[in-house]
């Protein structure tokens, strides 16, 4: 159970943090892996790892912002994989700052990425997956799309309505054989986030998580693998939590 061998996953924000974790979970589930984000130097980095795994993979750019550099990455796996099977949309960016002081500009910029970053690379991906009749795409979504958080309001909206895609799609697609869900990561030191962990902010988290601890990222790879499997065929449109347990929580102490 939970073999992807044989399976051609593409990872797109895949060469740091979470999408990092997950890309490699998914190769040491069996998948060969393309990890693409728009840097060389971690792309490479990441192939690297996957090459001394054992498993097959290319060193693409990509941006989500720019719909070509999507179809691009796409148009240069599929001859090379004869097809792509799964799809994690990785990718995002946040900004902390009071909801009346975002300047429209930075709300668009985080809503492009977040948002249509991820419907772009939907569309692009998805179109091969329904012509093949089979995929499965993972999105990764937040807490933020269940509850708020202070002054991260764009973030927020924005992960909110990647919920809300990643339902639409499935019952669109549900029929043609592609499956598409979404993580909720809970919270998960990285290096764009250790410092604020080890804040205030940080601590009332951590207060809030009723295992009484954050998430080490490879704790997330599971979920990825489970939903890229084919033991996940006949679940679609949930968001996932994988959070210690703290969107179950109300009062924990």
């Amino acid at each position: 159970m939970f073999d992807l061998t044989g399976k051609c996953a593409v990872v797109v924000g895949g060469t740091s943090g979470l999408g990092k974790a997950i890309a490699l979970g998914l190769a040491a589930a069996g998948a060969d892996v393309v990890a693409s984000s728009r840097s060389q130097e971690m792309v490479d980095s990441v192939a690297d790892t996957l090459e001394a795994s054992g498993r097959r993979t290319l060193r693409l750019l990509s941006d989500v912002t720019d719909r070509n550099s999507l179809q691009e990455l796409h148009d240069r796996v599929k001859p090379v994989f004869g097809k792509i099977d799964i799809l994690v949309n990785s990718a995002g960016i946040t900004k902390r700052i009071p909801t009346l002081d975002c300047p429209e500009d930075l709300w668009n910029r985080i809503m492009n990425v977040n948002l249509s970053g991820t419907l772009r690379t939907c569309q692009v991906f998805g179109k091969s997956m329904l012509e093949q009749k089979h995929g499965r795409i993972i999105n990764v979504a937040s807490l933020s799309t269940f509850v708020a958080f202070q002054d991260v309001a764009a973030y927020g909206a924005s992960k909110a309505a990647v919920g809300a895609l990643t339902r639409s799609l499935a019952i669109e697609w549900a029929t043609q054989g592609v499956c598409v869900n979404a993580i909720a990561p809970g919270i998960f030191p990285t290096d764009l986030n250790r410092a604020l962990l080890d804040s205030p902010r940080g601590r009332e988290l951590l207060l809030r998580t009723p295992m009484n601890r954050f998430g080490n990222v490879d704790e997330v790879a599971g979920a990825a693998i489970f939903l890229a499997s084919d033991e996940s065929a006949y679940l679609t449109g949930e968001i996932i939590a994988v959070d210690g347990g703290y969107l179950a929580s109300g009062v924990n102490q």
